[in-house]
């Protein structure tokens, strides 16, 4: 059940990274509060999994995911570049999150 909760709150934090977007320096007041109240959530979500999981292992998986998920929509919704070199590292943060899971 930590997993479950820890990749819900990766995935609020990619919801908040990519919200800082649309808040436009917190000057829009729905993105602002959308993107406050992801990242409370993923907050608070993120301290309910580290019950049962370790500190470190919990915290790259978060980052990790909001790492990975936030590169991934910037090149979707941004029209980011996505080179080789890039998809290359973000499969490198997602081996990590693999791996983390895999020894926990």
């Amino acid at each position: 059940m930590a997993w479950a909760i820890l990749v819900i709150a990766g995935l609020l934090e990619v919801g908040w990274a990519i919200g800082l977007k649309y808040t436009e320096g917190f000057t829009r007041l729905v993105p602002s509060a959308l993107t406050l109240g992801a990242m409370l959530a993923s907050i608070v979500l993120l301290g309910l999994a580290l019950k049962a999981l370790p500190v470190g292992t919990a915290y790259a998986v978060w980052t990790g995911i909001g790492a990975v998920g936030t590169a991934a929509l910037g090149i979707y919704l941004f029209g980011e570049p996505a080179t080789a070199a890039r998809l290359a590292s973000i499969g490198l943060i997602v081996a990590g999150i693999v791996g983390l899971k895999l020894v926990t």
